[in-house]
This record gives structure tokens, sequence and C-alpha cells, in this order.
């Protein structure tokens, strides 16, 4: 099983999808590879795990901030020191100097540096990259990996933790309007109290976007969180060609630990941990695929298929 084939690509990598996509899991499936330095959703605007200047040295102004050639500064120039990873110690003691932030900047610090030396990799987990997916692979040089789920799920999800949307974070990013007319159809749902709708409404738009980015672009690639769920062995070994990333009996090992969770383990779960501040941690992932029902209605499940039927 070690020593397969890879694409020959050596360069940092994106994994993205909307919140509660997968991505977190899939990030780390791949870092198993351990040719890769994680680095866990450097635009959040939440501290943590964003707003750490060591790590992003650049100011968030909005959820699914906007990235494109016309407003790229400062972006360009953080983004390239996180890809090459290269931490900003004085920048994060400027900003974040409570004990657990000295305990992130040594996690982050010693990461970057050990990564440089090691010649590893940039692997950037983050869903508020969505919609700046095409930036992140021209300008960066980065694969990127979008996890799509299916519509139920991922509003189930949401319902769950109380999750919503607030659209304006969107609409006020003129550039994002711009690029993606598509983002106007939210408009209506604004201050609406209705979060099945606004969850679905989310994920018709992202899907509209990430559908037409990957067509305009080889480096970035959709796939199904249900599809890996089902056969991640299968699913990820395919992955890691494709990254450039060398498959081993380590890397299967770690992969089929961390979706194969024990007898009386939930099936999934979502929890801020680590220093890292990741929603990760080992599930059984066939049995995630049907936790929505403990979560929806029929009637709910039957209203989120129509409001996204014309994307499934």
């Amino acid at each position: 099983m070690s020593g397969g084939r890879t694409s020959g690509y050596g360069g940092p990598l994106l994994v993205t999808g909307l919140p509660r996509s997968g991505t977190s899991w899939a990030g780390k499936m791949l870092a198993a590879s351990g040719r890769l330095v994680y680095v866990n959703e450097p635009l959040n605007p939440e501290h943590p795990p964003g707003r750490s200047p060591g790590v992003l040295d650049a100011s968030v102004t909005h959820r699914f901030q906007y990235i494109c050639p016309d407003d790229e500064s400062p972006w360009l120039e953080a983004f390239t020191r996180t890809v090459g990873l290269r931490y900003g110690h004085l920048a994060e003691l400027r900003r974040n100097r409570r004990p657990r932030d000295l305990a992130r900047m040594a996690k982050y610090g010693t990461a970057f540096r050990l990564g440089r030396l090691l010649g590893r990799r940039a692997l950037l987990d983050d869903p508020f990259a969505l919609f700046s997916a095409a930036w992140f692979a021209r300008r960066l040089g980065c694969r990127v990996l979008v996890l799509v789920r299916d519509p139920v799920s991922f509003v189930g999800s949401w319902q769950r933790l109380g999750w919503t949307v607030y659209f304006h974070e969107l609409l006020e990013q003129p550039l994002l309007v711009r690029d993606h007319p598509c983002v106007e159809e939210l408009r209506p749902l604004v201050g609406s109290q209705d979060r099945i709708a606004k969850a679905a409404a989310l994920w018709r738009v992202a899907r509209r976007v990430t559908a037409d980015l990957a067509a305009a672009d080889p480096g970035i690639r959709i796939i199904g969180y249900e599809s890996l769920a089902t056969a991640p062995l299968d699913r990820f070994r395919d992955l890691y060609a494709w990254c450039g990333l060398p498959w081993s009996e380590r890397a299967a090992g770690r992969i089929a630990a961390g979706c194969t969770a024990a007898t009386g383990t939930p099936a999934t779960g979502f929890s801020w941990t680590g220093l890292s501040r990741t929603a990760f941690r080992p599930m059984d992932s066939r049995a995630a695929l049907g936790t929505y029902r403990e979560r929806l209605t029929p009637g709910e499940v039957s209203r989120i298929r129509d409001l996204t039927s014309a994307l499934q």
C-alpha cells in the first residue's frame, strides 16, 4: 500500500466548504500524511482560532471575507507568509498575550519553523475562504479542495447547533456581489428568523458559486462529504494523489482510526478542541450520514429538499 503515485504537485493546499461540511475532518486526514503543516481557519473572524496575526497578519472584517485581485492588499503579502510557514511572533505578541495565546504561539511558531526545515507544505483548513477559492488557486498556487455536504445533513447540523447566518456580511462586500451575482438572491432573507430557509439558501448559493469556480480552474476540486464518509480509504487515497501526497501504511492507519469510532462513541459531533481550535474528532463516518434523522422532522427534510432541489 505504501509508495502510491502522486501528481507531482508540491504547493500549498486549501480545504474549504461551508462550515459543517467536513473541512476539519478532511484536513486532518490529509495531514495524516506527515507532509503538511495544518493551519486552522486563519480567516475566522473569531479569536481563537482566527485573529492571530502570527498566523495571518491581516484584518478580517467579514465572515466569508472575499479576496480577489482588485482588493488583494494586504492579503497577498499576509497569506504569502502564511503558506510560506513564516510565523510572526512580534505581531502575535502585540495582540494576543493570554496564557492560552502564548501556548498557541509556541505551537504554531514551532510547527511553522519545523515545517520549513523539513520541507513540509501548508494546509489551510478554512470554511471562510470558500468564496475566495479562485484567488487562493491563482494567486497563491493552492490546490483547493471544496467539501460539499448533502443539504439535508448540512441544514440538520446547523439546526442542532442553533446556528444561523447573517447575509449582510456577504451582501456588504460589493466585489463579492459583482463577481458572484447569485449572492443577491440572499437579500430577501436579510433579517429573517427562518433558520432553515436561510441555511438552505446559503447552501444553494455556495453550491452554484463553487460549481462555477471548479469549472473554470482545474486546481479547484469539489468532492462530496458523503462519498468520503462512505469509502474513506479509497477516496482519501485518490485525494492524496491529486494533492501530491505519498500514500503510506501510516496514513492509511491514521485515516482508518479517524473514520471508525469505537462502539458507543457518538457518530459525529462538534466541539472546539486543542490549541488549534479545530472541530475535528474521530467519528464513525458511515454512521454520521444518517444523523439528520435525529435532528429534523420528515416535514423539515421535505422542505429542505424542495428548497435545494434544483442543485442536488
